[in-house]
């Protein structure tokens, strides 16, 4: 197991081994961006912003490692406001101030030398689901400038197909795309 996702991303600045590190999410540099079929003439795209999350790292037993990340609900945008308010509504999310999308992983399968597939239960409108995400590391090592200059840090994406309705946001499904389409990207810095 030479070449472990998060090992390499995790631990590519690190000179002394711990049993976990942690890193937080440079909400700056993370988004989830998502799109689906309008009725067969468009796609639609949107995405969510104001991560906040962490990712902890067992150098000697990856398998032990764990991604935590939430965002609000109500940080969604499409680009068009009348759309934005018709998914906060009750015909979507019914979203409330501080409601929250979350994702805890359940499992990391290392499927190459920066690839591999989190698993993971994905709350939103208050149901959970398990997807898998099929994460890319991009890049880690030494931030190369300005105040985090120095600091461990790594850059992944991920994507993931996810059924609406299984979350209970089906409206319109099938005339609108019940499949979306994640595209999921993120920086995290090691935790001082």
């Amino acid at each position: 197991m030479k070449s472990l996702l998060l090992a390499t991303a995790l631990t590519a600045a690190a000179g002394t081994a711990f049993a976990a590190e942690r890193y937080t999410l440079d909400s700056s540099h993370s988004q989830v961006v998502f799109s689906y079929n309008h009725l067969g003439y468009s796609t639609t795209f949107g995405m969510f912003s104001g991560f906040e999350g962490e990712i902890m790292f067992d150098q000697d037993n990856p398998a032990n490692s764990s991604v935590t990340v939430s965002m609000p609900t109500k940080s969604m945008f499409t680009g068009w406001e009348a759309r934005d308010g018709h998914f906060m509504s009750d015909d979507f999310f019914g979203a409330e101030d501080g409601d929250l999308i979350t994702f805890t992983s359940t499992a990391i399968e290392v499927t190459g030398d920066n690839t591999a597939k989190i698993t993971g239960d994905l709350t939103m409108n208050d149901t959970t689901q398990s997807v898998v995400l099929d994460a890319t590391l991009n890049q880690s090592g030494a931030f190369p400038f300005g105040p985090n200059q120095g600091t461990p840090w790594a850059g992944f994406d991920a994507t993931t197909t996810l059924k609406r309705s299984d979350f209970g946001l089906g409206a319109f499904a099938p005339a609108v795309g019940d499949e979306v389409e994640v595209m999921i990207s993120i920086e995290a810095q090691k935790a001082g």
